[in-house]
């Protein structure tokens, strides 16, 4: 890597939502000559194995006011204060040309750090509604990307609408050929993401039981689940003689996504862009415990486009999701246009066009 090339930090954090769009941005960056740096914290760092080795992780303290007891919280501005300070010795030492926030507490630091020094900034945005973090910054930034169109934006703030990059990994597959579901072996993916997947793990292994007969014998199932849920749902799939891959999480989600028949799972913005890039039909459950409901706004593209099917989690049981299931897997020709209409909201050029408002950015700052 040539130490002279321009430098890119990437500040982002700790979950899938926040890294996958991330490192697609890295991915390209890289590939146009630039150099890059990924700034998180500690519990960040553990979701960057997908990056690139050429990716230089910086781990910054950050915390959030919106976990923990008392002595935490009045500890989170001065966990804060020193990450901040050091990232400012960081960029005094290293200047970067621009610095993208793409959400999360860990970005808190570098985008607090860029905003002071006045270097070029911006912020992407997964989902239709800001997070708390780049709301916060919104009105400091020299741009704005967002991944989910319209996302609610402050008074007076103008945007771009991007799309949410994808992994290369994912990209490689975009349009890959759907095979609709028939009498042959099948497959469903279910992830319920970092948060909120016990859920599924509760409900989804009997609902699988409950299908008619002549698709249940058929179907194979993915099913990404929280570590002490395994145990129980691989029992309930066995139980039901269904042939079940029950993992934490799997590093092939592209490759077992374009081989799905369904995908059964909540509609954070990285899933959505997933699935529009490869074109699946799905089942989404939006996250109810987001506090601004930012999953349900995420699914509404799918679902008005007839690419998906919304169920809230207060609908969301065994039997109501057979039958939907089964209206998905019992009608090949409904399941390939839902597959064809998901096609139609893809964006998978985001990251390049990222990009290029990156390189456009490096030209200078409004201050």
């Amino acid at each position: 890597m040539n130490d002279n090339a321009p430098l890119l930090i990437i500040a982002a954090g700790g979950t899938g939502g926040h890294m996958f769009p991330a490192q697609a941005l890295a991915e390209v960056m890289l590939r146009r000559g630039w150099r890059v740096k990924l700034s998180t914290d500690a519990r960040g760092a553990r979701y960057t194995s997908g990056f690139p080795h050429s990716v230089e992780i910086e781990q910054l303290p950050s915390a959030t006011f919106a976990r923990g007891g008392l002595v935490a919280k009045a500890a989170a501005p001065f966990q804060i204060a020193g990450g901040v300070m050091s990232a400012i010795w960081k960029m005094r030492r290293d200047r970067p040309e621009v610095v993208v926030g793409f959400g999360g507490y860990p970005a808190i630091p570098a985008m607090a750090a860029a905003t002071a020094l006045r270097l070029p900034r911006m912020i992407h945005e997964q989902n239709g509604v800001l997070g708390r973090v780049n709301q916060a910054f919104a009105t400091r930034v020299d741009e704005i990307a967002c991944g989910t169109w319209p996302t609610e934006l402050p008074e007076g703030v103008e945007a771009v609408h991007t799309g949410n990059p994808v992994r290369m990994a994912v990209g490689e597959r975009a349009g890959a050929g759907y095979i609709p579901p028939g009498d042959y072996p099948m497959s469903v993916l279910v992830m319920g993401g970092s948060q909120g997947a016990r859920i599924l793990s509760d409900v989804v292994p009997d609902a699988v039981a409950q299908l008619p007969e002549p698709i249940r014998r058929n179907i194979r199932v993915s099913h990404q689940a929280r570590e002490e849920d395994l145990d129980r749902v691989g029992r309930a799939y066995a139980d039901a003689c269904i042939d079940a891959d029950v993992q934490t999480f799997f590093q092939d989600v592209p490759r077992r996504m374009s081989e799905a028949q369904l995908v059964v799972t909540r509609s954070g913005a990285s899933t959505v862009a997933d699935l529009t890039v490869i074109g699946r039909p799905s089942i989404l459950v939006p996250l109810a415990a987001s506090i601004r409901d930012e999953q349900t706004v995420n699914a509404r593209g799918l679902v008005e486009a007839g690419a998906a099917i919304l169920m809230p989690e207060s609908q969301f049981n065994a039997g109501t999701l057979a039958d939907q299931m089964a209206l998905v897997l019992g009608d090949p020709a409904g399941a390939e246009q839902m597959a064809r209409a998901a096609l139609t909201l893809g964006k998978p050029e985001a990251a390049q066009t990222l990009a290029d408002m990156v390189e456009r950015l490096s030209g200078g700052a409004k201050g």
